[in-house]
């Protein structure tokens, strides 16, 4: 192999590396944002859910 080629294979490789660890990167935050969606939506319920047992308990019977 001559020296171009392995400066080829190495700028490939580093270009590979950095485009793996973008989409790394991309997963990640996909996860962080589908978990605060998560976790904001299911203290949305809860307070639905608490909401109404308090409007229950001051009901008229």
């Amino acid at each position: 192999m001559t020296t171009d080629e392995h400066e080829n294979e190495d700028s490939e490789r580093a270009r590979s590396a950095a485009a793996a660890a973008k989409y790394e990167k991309w997963k990640e935050n996909g996860v962080l944002l589908r978990a605060f969606f998560y976790i904001a939506g299911t203290h949305l319920f809860a307070g639905f859910v608490w909401l109404l047992f308090i409007l229950g308990e001051h009901a008229e019977k």
